[in-house]
């Protein structure tokens, strides 16, 4: 399992918000510039994003995105799995039929686990727990990219 760009992508646009949260809504090209992301590229996940319930538009002259809700309710894996699909260490445990051993393989529980693992840890770090360990982490001056 990787994540791949679509999935730091939309990550780094998030914490733009959150960072921004309470705040006026901020332009795409605004969040394409800061994040280094192509706005053509960005605008796609957006959208994605805005369906999944995550951001919410702003129209007008002084408009652009907003965060949905608060970044404490917006978990790692609500940003995700929106972008990426299913997400499992390997494909037999979103879908057994995929591997023909799969009824009699003695690794599929373990699998199975350490998926189940990862899906937790996701669910648990939210936007503002991402944001607090990375200012702590500036501000000792480490890179938190």
């Amino acid at each position: 399992m990787q994540i791949s760009c679509r999935g730091r992508y939309a990550t780094r646009a998030l914490i733009e918000l959150a960072l921004h949260h309470g705040k006026a809504p901020l332009p795409l090209s605004s969040i394409a510039q800061n994040q280094d992301i192509s706005k053509k590229y960005l605008q796609q996940l957006m959208g994605i994003l805005k369906r999944a319930g995550l951001v919410r538009v702003v129209k007008g002259k002084k408009g652009g995105f907003l965060l949905a809700q608060h970044p404490s309710k917006i978990t790692l894996a609500n940003i995700l799995y929106p972008v990426e699909g299913e997400m499992s260490i390997v494909d037999c445990v979103s879908d057994r039929t995929l591997c023909y051993r799969s009824p009699e393989c003695i690794a599929h529980q373990t699998w199975l686990g350490l998926s189940e693992a990862i899906k937790r840890h996701l669910e648990s770090i939210t936007l503002a727990d991402m944001i607090k360990k990375g200012i702590s982490v500036q501000a000792a001056g480490g890179n938190w990219d």
